[in-house]
């Protein structure tokens, strides 16, 4: 089995930039699975059709997830709403899968790959942060791209999709038995870069014991 990195959380948990810098660190390829989910939300116009939502999983080009639209507010929310469509996640599953496979291992970043994408992964981390902490997090970035946009709006749609993500019937949100809590709170990015590396690594010399 290839060495594959699983790095689950919520939205602006941090997640996504400690899963790139993973890869960077180990030199492996990274996907970002809510872009998949973001670029199918965005094809279809949001969640209001699942017909055309399940159609846009179904013909989804991996090249669309360099698109720019794909990191709006706008694009997060609908990603979390179609993600929630059954038919939308079995048509992703084998893209996903199949990224995780590669012989030369993996990282990738999402709501379900430690419990669902790559349940045997042999490092697992479930990254978190205050909901609060999280908005912020996430407001900054949007304000930054020149959204006009509350801290209390940001704030309210992170719950939202906290109670979206962990209640769906299908692959919810939660954290894998055998995943590592990195909770970022109280971190910044170099901090939880370097605790995550910590886990990873021994992680790796577990699976790598004879």
């Amino acid at each position: 089995m290839s060495f594959i990195i699983a790095v689950d959380g919520p939205a602006a948990s941090g997640k996504g930039t400690v899963a790139g810098r993973l890869a960077a660190i180990y030199n492996l390829p990274y996907l970002d699975t809510g872009l998949l989910y973001r670029a199918v939300g965005v094809q279809a116009g949001g969640a209001s059709s699942h017909e055309a939502a399940i159609a846009a999983a179904q013909a989804l080009d991996p090249s669309s997830l360099e698109d720019p639209r794909l990191r709006t507010r706008e694009a997060g929310e609908a990603a979390s709403k179609v993600a929630a469509i059954p038919e939308v996640r079995a048509a992703l599953l084998n893209v996903q899968r199949a990224f995780a496979a590669q012989a030369s291992g993996a990282v990738l970043d999402g709501r379900d790959i430690g419990t669902v994408i790559a349940p045997h992964a042999p490092a697992k981390l479930f990254v978190t942060a205050a909901p609060e902490i999280r908005a912020e997090r996430r407001w900054k970035q949007l304000v930054a791209q020149g959204d006009a946009v509350t801290l209390d709006d940001v704030l309210a749609d992170i719950r939202r999709r906290d109670e979206r993500d962990s209640g769906r019937a299908e692959a919810p949100l939660i954290q894998a038995v055998d995943a590592v809590l990195l909770e970022t709170s109280k971190l910044d990015i170099e901090a939880s870069v370097d605790a995550a590396r910590r886990i990873v690594e021994e992680a790796r010399a577990r699976w790598e014991r004879p």
